[in-house]
């Protein structure tokens, strides 16, 4: 999303955007999409109404890449959890283990993202659906991945269902982190991440 500005005027933009998608994020949880106005998006963000419809053609061309751009900095941050496991010579099951908590990190840092993120995968008149899809796919099959090569290389059972195992495992994340944040506050996120590594240890490797 970079523009053809000089590089100074493109990290500019790139902040004025990063403004606009945390108020959206952060209105949009408090009061729904329908509700919320591009006035207030521009005064939460501390910019002019222009400098929205400047960034983005309109409030739902905003969410619509909002959705993007969250969904992306989750699903590098599960890449980058895997490749450093593999990296570091560590299993399949730790490369998985791993994940589990950069997602609890990632939910522990924008849970208004992720509230917003899983209520719109259960929508289906929205306009942004398909690229909601897209993104949601683009995350799930980070985790598709590894179970495969787990799966290649024995550590798992080959009866494992890789299309319901992986989004299963993420959806488990995203649940289980909310459930956290909205009812759970006191517990850390170590305190998540140990009893969530506990289930898949269980399940996923097999061992007790």
């Amino acid at each position: 999303m970079e523009s053809t500005t000089t590089p100074g005027g493109s990290t500019r933009r790139e902040a004025t955007r990063q403004k606009l998608y945390e108020a959206a994020v952060t209105l949009i949880a408090e009061q729904g999409f329908s509700a919320t106005t591009v006035d207030e998006i521009a005064e939460r963000a501390g910019v002019a109404k222009g400098t929205v419809y400047y960034n983005f053609a309109s409030k739902s061309v905003l969410f619509e890449e909002l959705l993007r751009h969250g969904v992306g900095l989750l699903t590098a941050s599960l890449r980058e959890a895997a490749e450093r496991t593999a990296r570091e010579g560590g299993s399949r099951v730790d490369a998985l283990d791993a994940m589990i908590r950069a997602g609890l990190v990632f939910i522990d840092r924008y849970p208004a993202f992720t509230q917003l993120y899983v209520a719109e995968l259960w929508r289906t008149n929205r306009a942004w659906q398909s690229t909601l899809m897209v993104v949601r796919q683009e995350a799930v099959a980070v985790v598709e991945d590894v179970l495969r090569e787990g799966i290649g290389q024995g550590e798992f059972s080959d009866e494992i269902d890789v299309p319901l195992t992986a989004p299963a495992l993420v959806g488990m994340v995203l649940v289980a982190a909310l459930d956290w944040k909205a009812f759970q506050a006191e517990r850390s996120l170590d305190d998540v991440h140990a009893a969530l590594s506990r289930l898949l240890q269980g399940r996923v490797s097999g061992r007790p």
